[in-house]
């Protein structure tokens, strides 16, 4: 066994069965078609809507936001490069109590995304096939039901694939839809109208409308993705070089492709349609396709054409590589002894072969309460939060307890900036408003409950390492008892359920104060070298030298 004055170097986790076959671009590329899915075609109508032209201000500042979470997920990929990361690393760190919690949220999330993306497709697709989505009530029919389902089925079908085919085929998927976002900024460029930007104020709502449209608009939820190079780091060649790179670069490629979009959709926008400002802006036709739409109504109707094409590619593409991250995030969960070993099992191929059939089966069932993409998107941002923001903690635990580890790739200032990652992580969740926290705090009881069972059958299971986990109950109540009373609602269609007291710009400070507090007890709550490096090893090749699952 691991012990504290062993080295640490020889102390890594493996995995078992998989098969290093994905080179640079297939890491960045994987990561990028994540990223760019569903997102681009909605969110930035919606947040021009809830913010006017200042909405290009909040796809800078998301970018930023997710560069810094990104940046942290690059030191700890490179450092444990292991299929299902971001389900494993709070595991290490600080032991099964606080890693059911954050593993439970990185499987919720990528499980959801393959049916959000789903919908946008049948959204998109009842342009040409009406019976496929009602527009009354907004949601699928019947038969776009059924098509969701074999959409879904054909994700898992593609991911039988041998990673080195699959590269292949999420590579020409990725590449035509970088393009197309590209070919959209540049012709909608020639439609620009700049007084659009300041058409009824080019901030509705002010600082705190900007700060509510991240979450609500989609933007924080279109970024989702980055992470999914860490959930392949166990098929990465090289990747102490390879994941830390793509992953930035994805993100950097993302950020700018997006506020690029956001640009044009303001300004391509016919200035008569905004008499009533961003606030009052209607039209059917443009609502139903946002960038489809707004190229027919400007006459470019041969973009609209590719538009509605690429409407079925994006959203497809993005499905199908968060159907490859949900198996390997399950397949990581059964390392770390909280799922049923059998989703650890792979084929001859080195794939995860049951945690795809769980991705479809589980996936089906976030098709029924949630009947529509905008009714997803913020539960998934609010779980995609919470799951990134294990990542800074993750990383400031390790540089306690392993600081002579190998790390490929270091994060600058890291002691500054993995707590900042954490403060803005806290601060997007609140962002989220009330009726989102409340619902992911039912999740999280779910997702101990499902997981305790599961682990009570499991001879071999790790320890419930309390005392390192305190601090999670406290900051989660803590962060619904500020939202309560606070100034987000989280778009609540009822009547808010959040009381207002605390005035707004102090509730950000409280947040961050919050935040710096929860950081402080977790870092001194951490696991022991020792044990720390215990569960590491228990996941490595040496403790497991005939490849099979633990």
């Amino acid at each position: 066994m691991a012990t504290e004055t062993g080295p640490v170097t020889t102390v890594r986790p493996a995995d078992v069965g998989l098969k290093r076959e994905l080179g640079l671009v297939g890491a960045t590329w994987a990561s990028e078609t994540s990223i760019i899915g569903s997102g681009w075609l909605f969110a930035p109508l919606s947040a021009a809507i809830l913010v006017g032209g200042g909405a290009v201000l909040d796809w800078i500042i998301a970018g930023v936001v997710v560069i810094v979470l990104a940046l942290c997920h690059a030191e700890l990929g490179a450092m444990y490069p292991v299929s299902g990361g971001t389900a494993r690393f709070p595991h290490f760190a600080f032991g099964s109590v606080a890693g059911i919690g954050f593993g439970f949220f990185a499987y919720m999330q990528a499980v959801t995304i393959a049916p959000i993306e789903c919908f946008a497709f049948i959204e998109y697709a009842s342009y040409y096939w009406p019976s496929l989505y009602n527009e009354t009530t907004k949601n699928v029919t019947g038969v776009g039901f059924v098509v969701t389902i074999l959409l879904m089925a054909f994700f898992v079908a593609v991911n039988f694939l041998a990673m080195r085919l699959f590269a292949r085929v999420n590579n020409v998927i990725t590449w035509w839809k970088v393009a197309i976002p590209v070919l959209t900024i540049i012709i909608l460029l020639f439609k620009f109208h700049g007084g659009n930007f300041t058409a009824g104020g080019f901030i509705q709502g002010g600082a705190h409308g900007l700060f509510a449209a991240l979450p609500l608009s989609g933007i924080i939820f279109a970024y989702s993705g980055f992470e999914q190079a860490d959930q392949l780091a166990g098929e990465i060649k090289n990747p102490g070089r390879n994941l830390p790179l793509a992953i930035i670069i994805s993100v950097v490629i993302g950020t700018i492709i997006y506020t690029l979009l956001q640009v044009v959709m303001i300004g391509a926008m016919p200035s008569d349609l905004l008499a009533k400002g961003w606030a009052g802006f209607s039209n059917d036709a443009i609502s139903a396709g946002p960038f489809a739409g707004l190229a027919t109504v400007v006459g470019l109707g041969w973009l609209a054409t590719i538009l509605r094409i690429d409407a079925f590619v994006s959203p497809s593409g993005t499905g199908l590589i968060y159907t490859t991250g949900t198996s390997r995030v399950s397949y990581g969960l059964a390392r770390n002894r909280y799922a049923p070993q059998f989703f650890g099992k792979v084929d001859r191929n080195g794939v995860p072969w049951v945690g795809l059939i769980g991705a479809f089966l589980i996936g089906l069932l976030f098709l029924l309460p949630f009947p529509s993409w905008h009714s997803l998107v913020g539960l998934i941002t609010g779980a995609s939060v919470l799951m990134y923001a294990g990542a800074p903690l993750s990383l400031g635990a390790f540089r306690g307890q392993v600081p002579d580890a190998t790390r490929p790739y270091r994060l600058p200032a890291a002691a500054v900036v993995a707590p900042l990652a954490f403060v803005v992580a806290d601060l997007l969740i609140y962002w989220s408003g009330f009726e989102i926290i409340w619902k992911l705090g039912i999740v999280l009881v779910i997702g101990y409950v499902v997981m305790g069972i599961t682990m009570a059958f499991d001879s071999q299971r790790p320890k419930l390492e309390w005392k390192s986990a305190v601090w999670l109950p406290v900051w989660l109540i803590g962060l619904g008892i500020i939202s309560w009373q606070g100034q987000f609602d989280g778009g609540a269609k009822l009547a808010p359920v959040n009381t207002n007291n605390i005035p707004f710009w102090w509730d950000i400070v409280i947040v961050a104060a919050w935040s710096l507090l929860i950081w402080f007890w977790a870092m001194r709550t951490k696991l022991p070298r020792r044990e720390m490096l215990e569960l590491v090893d228990r996941q490595s090749a040496e403790h497991d030298p005939e490849g099979t699952m633990l």
